[in-house]
């Protein structure tokens, strides 16, 4: 999804800053399954701005330079509603943390509980931040608690399993099949050999 989308449907919100608009991303309701930066939303906004789909307006700041705030127009809110009829692209999950932890077997022990540890403690985080924002959910439309309940359910299940199968990481690396070279496919005979 676009970005331009992405800053129509926050402004379907109310009014708001770029700066505001980015924090919906990184502690509002769509921080857990969606980014965007400073760099793509200014540029954005001025493209939505000359295409008449938002107005702003300077708010004075008491020793600080104006506030541009933003607002969607009518032919805005009919340009939002037209991309949300289109269907989404699959999801595409992008984890540095999954990466290294495939390759756990060619870690140094202290590395990889460093990298595992990380990463659980990413999802404990993103939970409580979550669950934090229970309250908030007690006036929203249906389509907002429901994504609020799968962003609750998706770090809870990862926080859960990467407790269970914590062994599986952090284990010592003593004898781990992976590390005996008979494991590793460039060791093997091939089947053409054993004929």
């Amino acid at each position: 999804m676009d970005v331009k989308t992405l800053c129509l449907g926050v402004l379907t919100l109310g009014e708001a800053s770029g700066y505001e608009i980015k924090k919906q991303f990184e502690d509002g309701p769509f921080a857990h399954f969606h980014e965007t930066s400073f760099g793509s939303i200014y540029p954005a906004l001025s493209k939505l701005s000359d295409e008449g789909l938002v107005t702003w307006q300077d708010i004075p700041q008491e020793g600080r330079p104006a506030k541009k705030v933003y607002a969607i127009t009518p032919a805005g809110e009919r340009a939002f509603r037209a991309a949300m009829r289109k269907m989404p692209a699959p999801d595409k999950v992008r984890s540095e943390h999954l990466f290294m932890l495939f390759f756990s077997h060619l870690l140094e022990p202290e590395h990889r509980a460093r990298v595992f540890e990380s990463y659980l403690g990413i999802h404990r985080d993103r939970l409580a931040a979550i669950e934090e924002k229970n309250g908030d959910c007690a006036g929203a439309q249906p389509g907002q608690r429901f994504v609020y309940e799968m962003g609750r359910a998706f770090y809870r299940a990862m926080v859960e399993v990467m407790e269970r199968e914590r062994v599986l990481i952090l284990e010592d690396g003593e004898d781990r099949p992976s590390d005996r070279p008979s494991d590793r496919p460039s060791d093997r005979p091939s089947s053409r050999a054993a004929e």
